[in-house]
């Protein structure tokens, strides 16, 4: 794609090929491709969030490891833990955390409205289960 953007933006300066002028422009266009690889890049890694819900035993545990920082770790007895949607309340619509251990936490953030909508289901049943 960056290589796409860098030949399609050196079209308009093949008339310049064999000039002066085009050494004095070709600092600012790979700057430009530069750049453009650099947000392409930090966008990727910014996507690579992931969150973890495990049960072993009685304990439930939820790990985030975010594309930057520290990792985060939750974790209560099983029996104890609650889901909770919050329709309206949260920073996001349908905001779904988790109660238990005289904490609560965000989960599924990252997802769209429905998804977290989904998620908020199947973590209900899963703990009514128990």
């Amino acid at each position: 794609m960056v290589l796409m953007a860098f030949s399609l933006g050196t079209v308009p300066l093949y008339g310049l090929l064999g000039s002066v002028v085009l050494w004095g422009i070709l600092p600012f266009i790979l700057l430009v491709v530069g750049a453009l690889w650099y947000g392409l890049e930090r966008s990727y890694k910014d996507g690579d969030i992931l969150e973890e819900l495990q049960r072993d035993g009685d304990i439930l545990t939820l790990t985030h490891r975010p594309s930057r920082g520290p990792t985060k770790s939750w974790d209560c007895n099983i029996y104890w833990a609650r889901v909770e949607l919050h329709v309206d309340g949260g920073p996001l619509p349908h905001y779904v955390t988790l109660t238990g251990n005289g904490r609560t936490v965000e989960i599924g953030s990252f997802l769209s409205e429905d998804e977290r909508k989904v998620l908020f289901t199947e973590l209900d049943a899963f703990l009514k289960k128990q």
